[in-house]
Order: structure tokens, then C-alpha cells, then sequence
């Protein structure tokens, strides 16, 4: 299957999981959804990833986002490491872990890099809206954990100028200056939509409060 791309359809499919057989799209319903893979079960930077998302479950269940993660250990397997994760992460792992023993999954979102990882998934991360559509990608090497801060004030950007005409500068965080969009002219809809007015920059870059702050 060829790369998968920001604006397609994330694949549907039927796996099972720690929390049974999952339909994807059915199971992902009108939430957002983080599905990241690592590359093998009862491996010290997973177990931290796996630990980390689970403390974070208020963070993204306040968002609207469902984690599950994927690796292609099979189930067995799987619940035998989410013991070790409660155990060593002082967490209770509460999302599903895809057992994608025959690599279903794995191929189908192309997470097996063979210059990379000959036969396990690399590190993807992949956002996926309410509608099932791609919105951003991260790949890390199996080496480097993710920043899962990163993966939160990404879904907080998408979050906000989906409802907003704004976009998000470099290192903005929830609160922070926005700028208003370049196709947004207007005068009386920029007040109409941004009354505690902006800054001018440039004719191009122009900050604003954050609207929904």
C-alpha cells in the first residue's frame, strides 16, 4: 500500500486487542484518536510510552481522544507486559493494545520501516479526527520516546483552528498568541471574530489572543 498521507481516510480494520476484537472505525466513533505503534512487547522505552499514556488518560479523555497502541507481539503476550507497565509505571494501562501478530495493521498504516526495522513496527504516531481523517504523523526511532506533551498541544492546535480561523506559531502552547489566517481580510469579520483585537507584525502576520481563552 502506498504511504499514507495527511487528509486521507485512515484504514478501517478488524483486530484483536487487549480489549477484544476491535472494528476501528466503529470502536473510534466520533472521537479523536491517537494510534501509535511500538516496536515489541517487554522493552524498556515502550513500557515508559505505554506507562505515560495511561497516567495521561484525564489529559485525553478531556480532549475527546482515544489512544491504542500496536505492536505486533501477539496477545499473549501483550497481557502479560501490561502487567509489568502497571508495575514499574505506577499506572493502570485503561486503552487497547492491538495485537497485529500477523502484521494486518502494521502494513496497512506502512509503521514497518525495513531500512529501519526489519520486521517490527518503528515508532508512528498517527491523529486522526472524528471523521476518521489523518491530520498529523510523527515517526520516531525505536531508540527515542515520544514527547507526549508534543503529541497533547498538537491535538490542542488541530483542536483550535479547526473552529477557528487561526493557525499556531512556533512553540505556541494552549494560551499563547495565535495568528490570524492570511486568507481572513475582512475587516468587519476580523473584528466580528476577534473582539479583543490584534497586532500587527506584518501585513501577513498578525496576533491575536487565543479566541477561545
Amino acid at each position: 500500500m502506498a504511504t499514507l498521507r495527511l487528509g486521507d481516510t485512515a484504514p478501517d480494520f478488524l483486530q484483536q486487542s487487549t480489549d477484544g476484537p476491535i472494528q476501528f472505525h466503529q470502536w473510534a466513533g466520533d472521537s479523536w484518536v491517537v494510534l501509535f505503534s511500538h516496536p515489541a512487547d517487554f522493552t524498556p522505552v515502550c513500557t515508559t510510552e505505554l506507562g505515560k499514556t495511561a497516567a495521561l488518560s484525564g489529559e485525553f479523555g478531556k480532549r475527546g481522544v482515544k489512544p491504542i497502541a500496536v505492536s505486533v507481539d501477539p496477545l499473549e503476550s501483550h497481557g502479560s507486559w501490561v502487567k509489568d507497565i502497571n508495575e514499574t509505571q505506577h499506572t493502570t494501562v485503561n486503552f487497547p493494545i492491538l495485537a497485529d501478530a500477523d502484521r494486518k495493521v502494521a502494513l496497512l498504516y506502512d509503521m514497518i520501516h525495513p531500512n529501519s526495522l526489519a520486521n517490527a513496527t518503528v515508532r508512528s504516531v498517527f491523529i486522526i479526527d472524528p471523521k476518521h481523517v489523518i491530520r498529523a504523523t510523527l515517526t520516531y526511532p525505536a531508540s527515542t520516546g515520544r514527547n507526549f506533551d508534543e503529541i497533547l498541544r498538537l491535538i490542542d492546535s488541530l483542536q483550535l483552528t479547526d473552529n477557528y480561523k487561526v493557525a499556531t506559531p512556533a512553540n505556541w502552547n494552549d494560551g499563547d498568541e495565535v495568528v490570524i489566517v492570511p486568507s481572513l481580510q475582512d475587516p468587519a469579520e476580523i473584528a466580528r471574530r476577534f473582539p479583543r483585537g490584534f497586532r500587527t507584525v506584518k501585513p501577513y502576520l498578525r496576533m491575536t489572543p487565543q479566541p477561545n481563552k
